[in-house]
């Protein structure tokens, strides 16, 4: 064909391009812009065309490509700048994005939309850097915030995405973290970040094998994921240090397995739900070695890094127990009913509430000075002692005041030893039997 024809054939498919475009069917319009392309590789406005056709078809870096093509082929197409600069943006790269508005202004002084456009990549530069800064701080919750807001309008932005939803991993939200990283596969199944974060989730949800195949699957992906390489590195340092310090226990090396749990703590700060495990482990192993307030500082970390950590209430439970702190207990144990009202945990309240009355009655074995296994010969000569200790004949010079006290201890002597010598009374007294007694007889007398 002669020479002039090829343009005008060219302009033809451009037409119907435009005319599919007006009908919303981008696909078709597609089609024919690239025919235009194909025969007059050279004309601006073809490849302008097109890119308007792929943003609306939301192929964001194949409108950036022609968009760039149409303003190598002529600088001053300013509508070629201005897609440009809306693409860029759209895939969050602001500076780009200010680079071509500013060529639009420049073109045209007076185009109001371009201003609105700088604010808008002005805008998201300031989003980021304010989540940089928020992230250093590890103020997840203003990073999950500012790339919200920076999404409104680069709203095609993966990296953007990705901060998100790393930082609601890191808040512990894992199911909104996996919807992000799967949208983002679902356009980009090769996208090492997402990959990541996926990977992200399921190690702070303690499932570390399945982790670890996606930190690897990312690093495939991308082999310099600098933060992709460090968590499989730390999952699987804290499975071999937590599965060392297990076994540790089991053979009853407990000083070991002490040591192995307190390295694994150290491995990674992030992982909230392994730590909350290894501080109970910890806890279980101090209570053997009969460190309680220890073991007790272990559960309340447990708890305050996962407050629905029943495992951690019942071990401190036991601790508070064995050291007679019987207010804590109970309160550690109604929380643990209330969660999970099983016959167990009922009678380990009831049990609990119990101690925590005859911590409050007077302890008889204290007053005669003996343990509470003392055999009936300890418990008689404790008494005499303790009754020719207090005795008023022994007082008798004292002031009024020292002979008031003295005669109460006296008193008290001889109660406790009227109800220890007695086998009976003294095993209603050791079983607290005692006491369901007075409230029952509380109760007859209201």
């Amino acid at each position: 064909p002669s020479l002039p024809t090829v343009p005008m054939e060219a302009e033809g498919f451009k037409e119907q391009g435009n005319a599919f475009y007006v009908k919303k069917d981008y696909a078709e319009a597609f089609n024919f812009y690239t025919k235009a392309i194909d025969l007059c590789p050279k004309n601006a406005s073809y490849y302008g065309n097109r890119a308007a056709t792929l943003m609306m078809l939301s192929r964001y870096r194949e409108a950036l490509e022609d968009s760039q093509q149409a303003v190598r082929l002529d600088d001053t197409f300013m509508k070629g700048h201005m897609r440009e600069g809306k693409c860029h943006l759209l895939l969050g790269n602001a500076m780009a994005a200010s680079r071509c508005f500013q060529k639009v202004q420049e073109l045209e002084p007076e185009n109001s939309q371009v201003q609105q456009e700088l604010k808008s990549a002005e805008s998201i530069l300031e989003f980021e850097r304010l989540a940089e800064i928020s992230f250093e701080k590890r103020d997840f919750r203003m990073v999950v915030f500012c790339m919200d807001r920076a999404l409104q309008s680069a709203s095609a932005c993966h990296r953007f995405k990705v901060l998100k939803a790393e930082c609601l991993a890191l808040l512990g939200r894992y199911p909104e973290a996996q919807s992000v990283a799967s949208d983002i596969l679902r356009m980009d199944s090769t996208n090492g970040d997402a990959l990541y974060v996926r990977g992200l989730c399921l190690y702070y949800e303690d499932c570390i094998d399945k982790a670890v195949q996606f930190f690897v699957q990312a690093l495939r992906m991308a082999p310099d994921h600098e933060k992709a390489r460090l968590a499989c590195r730390n999952a699987k340092a804290l499975k071999a240090k937590k599965e060392e310090g297990n076994k540790a226990f089991k053979e009853g090396s407990y000083e070991e397995a002490y040591d192995l749990y307190s390295e694994a703590l150290t491995i990674d700060p992030n992982n909230i739900k392994t730590n909350a495990k290894l501080y109970c482990n910890r806890a279980t192993v101090g209570s053997k070695l009969n460190k309680l307030d220890q073991a007790i500082e272990d559960c309340t970390k447990a708890i305050k890094l996962d407050e629905t950590y029943i495992k951690a209430y019942m071990r401190r439970a036991q601790c508070y127990m064995d050291t007679e702190q019987y207010e804590e207990a109970v309160r550690d144990y109604e929380k643990v009913y209330q969660t999970e009202k099983t016959k167990e945990h009922k009678s380990l309240l009831k049990n609990a509430q119990l101690e925590l009355k005859k911590s409050k009655r007077k302890d008889y074995y204290k007053v005669l000075g003996v343990e509470k296994n003392a055999t009936e010969d300890e418990i008689k000569k404790a008494y005499r002692k303790r009754a020719l200790m207090h005795h008023p004949d022994r007082h008798s010079g004292a002031s009024a005041e020292v002979q008031k006290e003295e005669e109460k201890k006296f008193k008290e002597v001889g109660e406790a030893f009227t109800v220890l010598s007695d086998p009976k009374k003294k095993s209603r007294y050791d079983s607290g039997h005692d006491l369901e007694d007075d409230d029952m007889n509380m109760g007859l007398f209201h």
